[in-house]
């Protein structure tokens, strides 16, 4: 084959490959809050829910004990911690009661007790707090709503930022309760 005839054929497969790829390609719908803010939660999700999954069951019940470490969350209530959260905060962004019981502390139904039953409850919080902000749009996101925490009222988009962070705080305790059981969060096996 010529060098011109190869030159030709070259630019041709780029140009054909070019465009079957670019027909193949989606084009992304623009951002809104809503996309923003589920991504925001996927996000803590994405990051949590492994760390959940990586304590084996027997040490659920950890929690740590030198130091100053009286009465802390055990790796088990650190998880229906942020479950709970995660149904109280998208049932304020909804404006309707918290679907399940709080409990003690804030820290879940005493009804949920193995790890299975810990992680579906986790997961199930995560469904529903995606669902709550996807009623979240332009039109509402500022609106004042009704502070069940105090005075002030608040607005969905505060709601659904806390949401987003608030897990990111019992996450790096999880993190320090995984290690100090010689087991490495998945986040870090990367």
């Amino acid at each position: 084959m010529s060098k011109k005839n190869w030159l030709f054929a070259s630019l041709l497969l780029l140009f054909c490959g070019s465009f079957a790829w670019a027909q193949g390609m989606k084009m992304e719908e623009p951002a809104t809050v809503t996309t923003v803010l589920d991504h925001a939660i996927a996000s803590v999700e994405g990051e949590f829910v492994p760390a959940a999954e990586a304590m084996p069951e027997d040490k659920y019940s950890y929690a740590p004990t030198a130091g100053d470490f009286k009465g802390v969350r055990t790796f088990a209530q650190q998880v229906k911690h942020v479950a709970t959260a995660n149904y109280e905060f998208g049932a304020v962004i909804m404006g309707v009661k918290s679907p399940v019981d709080g409990g003690p502390d804030e820290n879940g139904p005493d009804s949920v007790k193995s790890k299975e039953e810990i992680v579906k409850y986790l997961k199930d919080s995560f469904a529903y707090l995606h669902k709550a902000v996807s009623g979240i749009d332009e039109k509402n996101m500022v609106t004042p709503i009704k502070n069940p925490w105090g005075k002030n009222p608040l607005t969905r988009l505060q709601i659904a930022v806390l949401a987003a962070g608030h897990p990111f705080d019992h996450y790096g305790q999880m993190v320090e309760y995984l290690r100090s059981n010689g087991i490495i969060p998945p986040a870090s096996r990367k």
